[in-house]
């Protein structure tokens, strides 16, 4: 048995090492950091970034919340939504599901929230009340999308500019397994290596169903969050980047006027459709503080991705140099430290609470 968990150790250990990707983010930007540092230098100014998207609560650096992001898009292209406040009663949650005509499955998520903490597909009653009974801060309830594709775009254009850049085009997996009609999920969680990071996890999320079988070719999803920090899987799209697809998304940008900078996450049916404009929702978008998630989507070593991060901080530079010279002026850092660090109490409880919630 000893040998045995030695072995699985190595294994894993093995396989961190290959997938750098895998590694804890602060590792893979620790190199960076001298840069960082230059542009505060420069700016003077340690949330230079701050002036990056005006509209932005902090540039959409951290902290933004959900409902501010949806106010700033055009009506139908986000999914409808809804603001708890986690002091309401449940009597009072299931009428306002009611009155707005909801209909389960349902996504919920925090208005405040980052790498996928705490999103769920809500498939019943029950399950929702244990979810509002679980949540300590206010969070969202919105349609499901049933679009098959989830793609992330990432856009930036600069002040004064009509037309932008699509940087990164790339589309999300979902973190599954597929079952053989012999083994358990939980011995098929066990030999998937993506997930052998976050065991624990998925115990704690799977529990009612660990030991149950599952069909051959059958597909069971392990987290409806395609973040990467959740295990979704990045794949390039980048030969599907073209002056249709850029239009759309300079449209969005001077619809919300100060936009400028970040990364738009994207149900649709069909590349095409989202080429013309139609058939997609919005799930939200990401500003300053947005990673470029094609550095990880296309086959790129560490030093290719780390390129990549630096190309995009000297663009977010630039912006928000442009911005704070014209009237949008850096946070002062009184200012920025007090927000940033209620954001960051925020995600350390909801990052705890996720992991112990069985749903």
């Amino acid at each position: 048995m000893l040998v045995f968990l030695n072995a699985m150790n190595l294994k894993k250990a093995f396989y961190k090492i290959a997938h750098w990707e895998t590694w804890h983010w602060r590792v893979k930007y620790i190199p960076l950091i001298p840069v960082w540092f230059w542009y505060c230098l420069r700016s003077r100014s340690l949330w230079f970034f701050s002036s990056s998207n005006p509209s932005l609560t902090f540039g959409g650096f951290e902290g933004e919340r959900k409902s501010e992001m949806y106010k700033q898009l055009p009506p139908n292209t986000y999914p409808k939504s809804i603001y708890i406040n986690p002091t309401l009663s449940f009597e009072k949650v299931e009428k306002l599901i009611a009155a707005n005509n909801y209909q389960y499955p349902f996504a919920v998520k925090p208005d405040i929230g980052t790498m996928g903490f705490m999103f769920r597909k809500i498939d019943n009653i029950n399950q929702l009340k244990q979810y509002h009974n679980k949540m300590p801060s206010d969070y969202v309830i919105q349609e499901w999308v049933t679009y098959p594709i989830e793609v992330s775009v990432f856009y930036y254009r600069f002040p004064k500019q009509p037309k932008g850049t699509i940087t990164g085009f790339i589309k999300k997996e979902f973190l599954n397994v597929t079952g053989d009609g012999k083994s358990t999920l939980w011995q098929l969680i066990q030999n998937y290596d993506r997930v052998q990071f976050r065991l624990e996890e998925m115990k704690a999320k799977h529990a009612l169903k660990l030991n149950d079988v599952i069909a051959e070719g059958e597909v069971y999803i392990l987290s409806h969050a395609l973040n990467l920090s959740r295990g979704g899987k990045l794949v390039s799209l980048e030969h599907e980047k073209d002056e249709h697809l850029l239009k759309v998304f300079d449209d969005l940008s001077h619809y919300t006027k100060h936009f400028y900078y970040g990364r738009y996450d994207i149900k649709c049916a069909s590349i095409e459709d989202l080429k013309q404009g139609k058939n997609f929702s919005i799930l939200e978008f990401n500003g300053s503080g947005a990673e470029p998630h094609h550095a990880y989507g296309n086959g790129n070593t560490l030093l290719q991705a780390h390129k990549i991060f630096l190309q995009h901080w000297k663009i977010l530079y630039q912006i928000s140099r442009y911005n704070h010279k014209n009237g949008n002026r850096y946070w002062g850092f009184k200012r920025g430290w007090k927000f940033l660090k209620s954001a960051r109490k925020e995600y350390t409880m909801l990052g705890r609470i996720d992991a112990e919630t069985e749903l």
